[in-house]
């Protein structure tokens, strides 16, 4: 092309940095397109944290599950301790008894009530009056235990609470019809014979109940203060009395054993009498000449036809003085 035919320049040329009326259009794409990225992400996003609570929804009901189906299963086992008896309810109704041990059952429909069967301790405080109307009081132990092979018609009868029911009232009934059998002196004299009465009244009271009596107590009698100062004043009177009698047995004894002693004495000379022996009679004559002849002055026995002789002592008749 020639430079005539060759347009023109104005003389003004487009700075190279300035955009063009197209530019922002361009940017504008761009900026849609990080727009459509960023909203790609977040829809990625919004799965993957759906995902996450539907697994923490999941996790829990595991859990709940779990532990609804631990706690069902410790509902149905159930342990008997020693000494003890599980009574099996269906409904509220006694179905079976259960020993010592590890046992089944239906939960929400079964239930077990455990009864101690071992020996237990009834202490209670009692008051009555004697035969001859003295005021009594005294804390008596019983010891009982349930028969175990009746257990269901105990609970069916009683309870759990029997000692209250039963054992308790049944105590102070036999004591008050014991204690008027006796005077207060023969409550404290023939203490062994009342327990031994009030336990056999008791056993008899109680059996029909299914508790049999171990063993019966009598901690202590109380008696009035003037009944009590009466019985230290006849105490003191025995005493006295005692005191008396055995100083009295003492001086008998004493005198009969003075008595013995003279007798012994008596004795003893008989017998040194009877042991004189013929010996002995002769050794005394021998003795008695033995003197004869030391008091001899040397003449001759005067015999006057006799065998024996007589020996002459001559007695100086003269005072010794002249």
């Amino acid at each position: 092309m020639s430079d005539e035919t060759r347009p023109q320049s104005s003389g003004w040329e487009r700075p190279k940095n300035e955009k063009t009326p197209l530019e922002p259009e361009q940017s504008q794409s761009r900026g849609d397109k990080q727009e459509k990225q960023e909203d790609h992400k977040n829809e990625k996003k919004v799965p993957s944290e759906k995902v996450s609570k539907r697994n923490v929804l999941s996790a829990i009901t595991f859990l709940a599950v779990l532990s609804f189906l631990l706690i069902l299963f410790l509902k149905t086992v159930v342990t008997v301790p020693a000494g003890h008896r599980g009574v099996l309810l269906q409904f509220g109704a006694v179905k079976d008894v259960w020993g010592e041990g590890l046992h089944f059952k239906i939960p929400f429909v079964q239930s077990v009530v455990l009864l101690d069967v071992r020996v237990q301790k009834s202490s209670t405080d009692a008051a009555a009056a004697s035969k001859d109307l003295q005021v009594v009081k005294s804390t008596v132990v019983l010891n009982f235990h349930v028969d175990p092979s009746r257990v269901a018609d105990v609970y069916q009868n009683l309870g759990t609470d029997y000692a209250s029911k039963v054992i308790d009232p049944a105590v102070q009934e036999a004591f008050k019809a014991i204690t008027a059998r006796y005077t207060a002196e023969e409550l404290i004299t023939m203490r062994q014979k009342v327990s031994e009465e009030t336990k056999e009244l008791l056993s008899d009271r109680l059996k029909p109940y299914g508790i049999l009596v171990d063993g019966y107590n009598i901690v202590n009698f109380d008696f009035s203060e003037e009944f009590n100062k009466a019985v230290e004043a006849k105490l003191t009177a025995e005493q006295m009395a005692l005191k008396a009698q055995r100083d009295l047995e003492r001086i008998k004894i004493e005198a009969q054993q003075r008595i013995e002693q003279a007798k012994a004495e008596a004795e003893a000379l008989r017998l040194q009498k009877d042991q004189l022996t013929p010996e002995l009679l002769r050794l005394r004559e021998i003795e008695v000449q033995k003197m004869a002849v030391q008091k001899w002055d040397g003449k001759l026995p005067n015999v006057t036809g006799g065998a024996v002789p007589f020996i002459d002592i001559p007695q100086n008749t003269q005072n010794p003085g002249k």
